[in-house]
């Protein structure tokens, strides 16, 4: 499973071949970050910039004159009254983007936090792209928000000197004022804007930023934005919003995938309490898109639900008795018989090395399919009128998102109006954009009539874009010196309705450590055919096969008799860089921060694995992902029963530089709690291509008491900085599992944990 990003989200960051590159950033990251930039920035009125080359060829490249020499930028608003307002551009799905971007602003702009309020935009193709996925929103926009804010500061620098007839170098700008620092003069950002509003922007490219020893606001712990709101129960959320005459809708699909209505009670539903409407929508064969299903629209969502448990639907469902968990465990396991389909990568010769190990193992793991059991279930607002579609929607993936509409419903794009409301839990789910396009066919059926449609729990939990199940069937050999000689891994995983390509999110990276780190390496994969829909799980692909390596790892240094953080350490090597050609957004891997976080995982643990007693154990694992490193080191114990307690988790996180340690603790803490649920309790099952699963009583989520002590720990480093969303995540599982064999001996090979007789005497 790679870590690449969706095809949307990639296009979403296209290069724009006309931009120039800022110094000290890569070529590769600026054309990224180049969808950001405005070159100009509002403060109050649109001020006059040119930097030429520097802006992206976007709808941001638009002005009302198209021979001016300047563009307007819509992320920084101060009044004449010295009101700030910073607009926050990524949907928040409790990442702390909505904080941690304007923060970054904020800072270069020397505006105090306390007196900046935050906007939350909504889809603008001035502000670049907009989407919350892949851990990307900080590494690319870091560099840019501080030149946004530098920027401003300097204007209004010059604002103040050209007041005061003086060097703009005599002047400096500090609690949202500009200092003259001979005479302690003061002008407020307020009293400049008029004179700011006339003044040419400087070269965006050029513009000086702040040492970061100098910062007053990033590093320190800031509270999130919305948490006033969150904690008094103010609407924030899609679920909340509300139009005046708001209709309510539910959407009935084929509880088996790929199936069409042959037939529907309709006038039956029609006579029923509240309900206005009920119709078909043939929808498409692609499962992406618009699925076929029966529309109920009523005054109240609860009317809407009850006349959907009246609905009586026949439904031309294909035959899919083959799609089924068992059947799909049985044709990985022939398949692991017979030659892979495809090699994904293939360095030295494996056989050969394995035939002369000192020791090898044979071993099979399995993950199950994953859903994203969101605690808002998918739900959006639209409304059809004088040929336009206005929707209110909790997407991770807004522009995507109007393009679908756009497509299934033959309407231009700017007629498309998407505002973003906070989201209720992404977790990649809401990167698919399947409830955004039902919403709106439904409100173009019914032009004038705010449509509100929201899932139930089951809806949301049988027809979701799944983590993909995958099983691998892995050889390794060690040396006589304890050292790994060997590693081949056939990995079989499920390709949407083909046997030639895996599906979304289902792929995984030939870049996978131990690749590129030991001489003697294949990765070869097959494909079984499946109809379910599968999409981008947190941290998607790293989020199942990090398991696999870590643990079959761990194996290797249990057969070798190694310690397993010495065993990991040497298998590092040197403190280098080594290329990795796919996913982590191109940039390296550093064997010497990854060492760094193992270590201080180990030390903040007090790893002594080899010291305690039977029924407790000590795990570690390491993972990079999203351009981050972490080391997780897991305390459990194991009754002889076996029942299972995870005391603690101890993270090492380098992600460089953190913007707001309240928000990356938290991200981190989430993650391994995430994690742990997953690999504990989740798994996903199908029976003749249904899923089995309705709600949290058969899908559980970690509980309370089974919540493990947690630490979290940030190595201090000058790195570029990078999301923190995901890369904790892929660490837990082998972790916790390393740990449970180090207490009892029995090793984890199938999720969930739960299945698993882990009893010992």
């Amino acid at each position: 499973m790679s870590t690449r990003l969706p095809d949307f989200i990639e296009a979403a960051l296209a290069p724009t071949p006309s931009s120039a590159t800022p110094p000290g950033l890569d070529r590769r990251s600026f054309l990224k970050l180049s969808a950001l930039a405005g070159g100009g920035f509002t403060l109050g009125l649109y001020l006059k910039s040119s930097p030429a080359g520097f802006a992206a060829e976007t709808a941001a490249s638009a002005t009302t004159d198209a021979t001016a020499d300047f563009l307007p930028n819509a992320f920084i608003r101060i009044t004449r009254q010295g009101v700030i307002t910073i607009i926050a551009k990524n949907p928040e799905i409790g990442q702390g983007i909505k904080t941690s971007l304007p923060m970054i602003i904020a800072e270069e702009l020397e505006a105090p936090w306390e007196s900046v309020i935050i906007e939350q935009a909504g889809l603008d193709p001035r502000l670049g792209g907009q989407f919350a996925g892949g851990s990307t929103a900080i590494p690319v926009n870091y560099d840019q928000c501080r030149r946004l804010g530098a920027a401003a500061r300097l204007i209004l620098i010059e604002a103040a000197a050209h007041t005061w007839t003086v060097p703009a170098s005599e002047c400096f700008a500090e609690a949202a004022a500009v200092i003259h620092r001979p005479t302690s003069r003061k002008l407020t950002y307020g009293e400049l804007v008029a004179i700011a509003a006339t003044l040419p922007a400087p070269d965006l490219k050029t513009v000086a930023l702040k040492d970061p020893k100098d910062f007053k606001l990033l590093g320190r712990r800031i509270g999130g934005v919305d948490n006033p709101k969150l904690v008094t129960g103010q609407p924030l959320f899609g679920i909340d919003q509300k139009l005046p005459g708001l209709l309510h809708a539910v959407y009935v699909r084929s509880p088996g995938f790929g199936g069409k209505v042959a037939s529907a009670n309709l006038d039956d539903l029609k006579k029923l309490p509240g309900v206005r409407d009920a119709f078909i929508l043939e929808g498409t064969a692609d499962l992406f898109a618009l699925v076929p299903g029966v529309a109920i629209i009523a005054d109240t969502t609860w009317q809407a639900f009850k006349a959907r448990d009246q609905l009586h639907v026949t439904w031309d469902e294909p035959s899919r008795a083959d799609f089924s968990t068992a059947a799909f465990a049985e044709k990985a396991a022939a398949l692991a018989k017979t030659a892979p389909q495809k090699e994904l990568r293939a360095t030295g010769n494996v056989d050969d090395a394995l035939a002369s190990s000192a020791k090898t193992i044979e071993a099979a793991y399995h993950y199950p399919y994953l859903a994203h059991a969101n605690l808002e279930p998918q739900n959006c607002t639209a409304l059809f009128k004088d040929d336009r579609m206005e929707i209110w929607a909790p997407t991770q993936s807004p522009a995507p998102g109007q393009d679908m509409v756009a497509k299934a419903l033959d309407l231009p794009k700017d007629k498309i109006t998407v505002h973003l409301t906070r989201i209720g839990g992404g977790f990649g789910r809401r990167l698919m954009n399947d409830y955004m396009v039902e919403t709106a066919a439904i409100a173009h059926r019914v032009p004038g009539k705010p449509i509100q449609v929201t899932w139930t729990r089951a809806q949301d939990m049988q027809h979701d874009y799944y983590r993909a199940a995958g099983w691998h069937f892995l050889k390794g050999g060690v040396d006589a010196a304890g050292k790994l000689a060997a590693w081949h891994d056939h990995f079989v995983t499920l390709g949407t309705n083909s046997t030639e390509k895996a599906g979304n999110g289902a792929d995984v990276s030939g870049d996978e450590f131990p690749s590129r780190f030991t001489p003697h390496f294949r990765l070869t994969q097959s494909i079984i055919s499946s109809n379910v829909p599968t999409g981008y799980w947190r941290a998607p692909g790293s989020c199942a096969y990090a398991w696999v390596f870590q643990s079959f790892i761990d194996e290797l240094a249990h057969t070798a008799g190694r310690d397993q953080v010495e065993f990991r350490l040497e298998l590092l090597g040197e403190d280098r860089e080594v290329p990795v050609s796919q996913g982590n957004r191109g940039r390296p891997y550093h064997a010497g921060r990854m060492k760094h976080v193992v270590r201080l995982a180990a030390e903040k643990a007090g790893w002594k694995s080899k010291q305690l007693p039977r029924g407790q154990g000590q795990g570690i694992a390491f993972h990079f992902s999203h351009a981050g490193y972490v080391a997780i080191v897991a305390d459990v114990t194991v009754a002889q029963d076996g029942t299972l307690k995870v005391d603690k988790l101890t993270a090492a996180v380098d992600v460089g530089p953190i913007i707001n340690l309240s928000g990356g603790e938290n991200q981190v803490q989430g993650s391994m709690i995430d994690g742990l649920s997953a690999a504990w309790f989740q798994e996903i099952t199908l029976e003749n291509g249904r899923v089995q699963q309705t709600n949290f009583s058969d899908y559980t989520l970690l509980r309370m008491p089974d919540a493990p002590k947690l630490e979290v720990h940030f190595a201090k480093t000058d790195f570029p900085p990078t999301g923190l969303g995901e890369p904790a995540l892929p660490p837990v599982a082998p972790a916790v599992c390393n740990a449970i064999f180090a207490a009892t001996g029995k090793r984890i090979r199938t999720l969930p944990i739960d299945k698993e007789d882990l009893s010992w005497s």
